[in-house]
């Protein structure tokens, strides 16, 4: 007799679905970009404030998001944030003026801001420890493969919609649709979803929460605040740690396309083949890293299992971002960039598995507190790559900024330990009560 695919398996799925469409959605405006600026008369810096107001917008939102997700339930609040993202991709297409689509595109990026924290709630109860490694790195894989066929196949749907602006339309469609499914189709536990079979759901709630060292408790119940987070050692390094990733990779979803459009007068359909490569090499980073998360789990070494393959990614990043100073030709340029983000992309599985470790029933809001803060990188990465090049005429300390990130980033894994909860660093803090003098 066959065993039925397990149910969560279907969560996987459409995580990376979800996953794809978020960063079709978001990565279309950087092929998009030079049709986009020709018709609305934008110059490169008005255009770096437009991509950069999504990335404020999504950073300022994750926490809120994420509580939504702890609070609400991930069934809830993921069907209402792809409706408000899917509305304002559709309205991207319909401004004109430069403050209007400023602060439309913050909304979208406000809106996407609670994807990522709300997949991490329903994974925390969904899946069981040894799985969290390869299901963020398949998630988030899902996001660059959305991102690479972004380049090429908005370029194709320019031309075969008629403008740029259906084409925001037609994703803007397709993730209204997603949300229908979404609250159709999940449950905010799998004890409650009913194509879960009571053996699965009986695995699924005796391995989802890690036991700590010394104790056969779970990790604790109680929310954890944003200032909390704020003195946890664990947290403010995974925040830096963030920062360092997010500089690096938001500069292939933003800037390298009219990059190498510009620099090697390459046609738009060149731009958009050279320009997916790094992202596909991001999901074999992806992977690589989640399949490594896992194992090394599986074996014992919850720390290891986290650390060595960000440490690898970060390495990878500070050699790839150091070598595109010497990018001479759109072949050299790839490559250097297909170094830094195979090893940018190591970086998402250890760091999404870690905040899960560390939060607990708050898996929501300490990853949309990660997130919030890494994507302050991605706002600077939006306006200091124009401003930079206009300053010193030249990409070079751009590249080395992000090198220099990286580096530091190395340092911080070292010293993160994903085995102490948030609420364990709290309470070991905080003076003993009841102590006498």
């Amino acid at each position: 007799m066959d065993t039925p695919m397990p149910t969560r398996f279907f969560l996987i799925l459409g995580a990376f679905l979800l996953s794809v469409l978020m960063w079709v959605d978001r990565a279309c405006i950087s092929a998009a970009k030079e049709d986009m600026a020709t018709d609305l008369g934008f110059s490169d810096q008005q255009m770096g404030w437009v991509m950069s107001s999504f990335a404020l917008g999504y950073a300022l939102f994750q926490v809120p998001s994420g509580k939504l997700a702890d609070r609400f339930g991930p069934r809830r609040v993921m069907a209402v944030v792809c409706l408000i993202w899917s509305a304002f991709t559709v309205l991207t297409g319909v401004v004109r003026g430069l403050s209007a689509m400023i602060g439309l595109r913050f909304l979208f990026g406000m809106g996407e801001a609670g994807g990522y924290p709300t997949l991490a709630r329903a994974f925390t109860s969904w899946l069981p420890m040894n799985e969290r490694g390869i299901t963020n790195s398949i998630s988030f894989s899902g996001g660059r493969l959305g991102a690479a066929l972004a380049m090429p196949g908005v370029v194709w749907l320019i031309g075969a919609l008629g403008g740029w602006q259906q084409t925001f339309w037609f994703f803007g469609a397709m993730g209204i649709l997603f949300a229908v499914v979404w609250f159709l189709l999940f449950r905010d536990l799998p004890e409650d979803h009913f194509a879960v079979s009571e053996a699965e759901a009986a695995h699924i709630i005796q391995s989802r929460s890690p036991k700590r060292a010394g104790t056969t408790s779970d990790v604790a119940e109680a929310p954890i605040k944003f200032v909390q987070m704020l003195q946890s050692t664990n947290m403010l390094m995974l925040m830096v740690q963030y920062v360092a990733h997010n500089f690096t990779f938001f500069f292939t979803v933003s800037w390298f396309f009219p990059y190498l459009k510009e620099q090697y007068s390459l046609t738009s359909q060149q731009t958009g083949l050279y320009a997916a490569a790094p992202l596909l090499f991001g999901v074999v980073g992806n992977w690589l890293a989640g399949f490594t998360v896992d194992r090394l789990y599986s074996k014992g070494h919850w720390k290891l299992s986290r650390r060595l393959p960000a440490a690898i990614g970060f390495a990878l990043g500070a050699i790839g971002m150091s070598l595109c100073v010497n990018m001479t030709t759109p072949t050299s340029a790839v490559i250097c960039m297909c170094i830094a983000i195979f090893g940018s992309d190591m970086i998402l599985s250890p760091s999404w598995s870690t905040c899960m470790d560390i939060g607990g029933k708050s898996a929501g809001a300490v990853s949309g507190a990660m997130n919030m803060v890494g994507n302050l990188g991605a706002f600077a990465t939006s306006l200091s790559f124009p401003y930079l090049v206009a300053y010193f005429d030249a990409h070079e300390p751009f590249f080395y900024s992000a090198a220099a990130l990286n580096i530091v980033a190395i340092f911080m894994w070292f010293r993160i330990s994903p085995d102490r909860s948030i609420a364990e660093e709290l309470n070991a803090a905080s003076p003993a009560t009841g102590a006498t003098a």
